[in-house]
């Protein structure tokens, strides 16, 4: 993203951040006025300070991210006009299905999972939340899920914009205010069916991978509806913390410490197995 970043203007790099920031206030307001109970100053203050350290992390990971995309590129099997509008058709599409199977193995492969654990270790749901993005993406080597359509001919920067936007749309599906959307259920991920992904109730865990479309996982078996009982968020098994740093890290001390105490294959199961 920091590849992508150093394309775009001064004036949109600091419009997406006050954007969102005037997006979780608003949402701050509203719950306020309902009377809805969805924030906590103590996760917030975190979830703003994993996301400082993530953004000063991420332009020394840029590299990591545009080598194997640039490398992929350049030995692509098609040229073609990437901006017409089959190509953009078939990057979104592409984009998005490389992202659940993706998303799907970060939550089963526990060195994918020590990054993105970040992102499920708040208690409560809303847009403060949708900015804890683990700080080690770069080294998890989570680049290497969208190295087919470098290869399929798609330049870099047009896979990192679909990545931007798909997350910029994921950004705002992190809230308990919106309700059901009828008929677009079926077909994007909503946030009724990203708060499911987000609960660690047994029913809910490990469903609704879906960036923008949740069609992957009525297909691939892994959509699931909200249960009858109350949602309750955060990492099943740990309790929660502030601290952004322990946040950010504690999987992963927690997966080496397994490691290093593990013998023979098990070490491999500490590193790769399910968490």
């Amino acid at each position: 993203m920091a590849m992508l970043a150093q394309q775009l203007p001064y004036p949109l790099l600091l419009g997406v951040p006050a954007v969102a920031l005037g997006a979780m206030a608003l949402e701050f307001a509203a719950a306020r006025l309902l009377r809805h109970d969805s924030h906590d100053w103590r996760e917030t203050a975190a979830s703003l300070g994993v996301a400082l350290g993530q953004n000063l992390l991420r332009a020394a990971q840029a590299g990591l991210v545009a080598v194997p995309l640039e490398l992929a590129w350049r030995h692509r099997l098609l040229d073609f006009p990437q901006f017409h509008w089959l190509a953009l058709l078939g990057l979104f599409l592409g984009s998005e299905f490389l992202y659940y199977w993706h998303h799907r193995a970060s939550h089963r492969i526990r060195w994918l999972w020590a990054t993105h654990a970040v992102h499920h270790s708040s208690t409560r749901l809303n847009l403060t939340a949708a900015i804890r993005l683990g700080w080690t993406a770069g080294l998890s080597g989570h680049v290497l899920f969208m190295l087919p359509l470098a290869l399929l001919g798609f330049h870099p920067l047009m896979i990192l914009g679909a990545l931007a936007l798909n997350l910029a749309y994921q950004f705002f599906i992190h809230t308990e205010l919106v309700p059901r959307l009828g008929v677009l259920e079926w077909v994007l991920n909503t946030p009724a069916h990203h708060r499911v992904h987000h609960a660690s109730n047994q029913a809910c865990l490990d469903r609704n991978y879906g960036g923008v479309l949740i069609v992957f996982d009525r297909l691939f078996g892994s959509f699931a509806e909200a249960p009858a009982e109350a949602l309750r968020y955060g990492l099943a098994g740990r309790p929660p913390s502030h601290n952004p740093f322990r946040i950010a890290l504690g999987e992963w001390a927690s997966m080496l410490r397994d490691a290093w105490r593990a013998r023979g294959w098990a070490r491999l199961r500490a590193l790769f197995g399910p968490p």
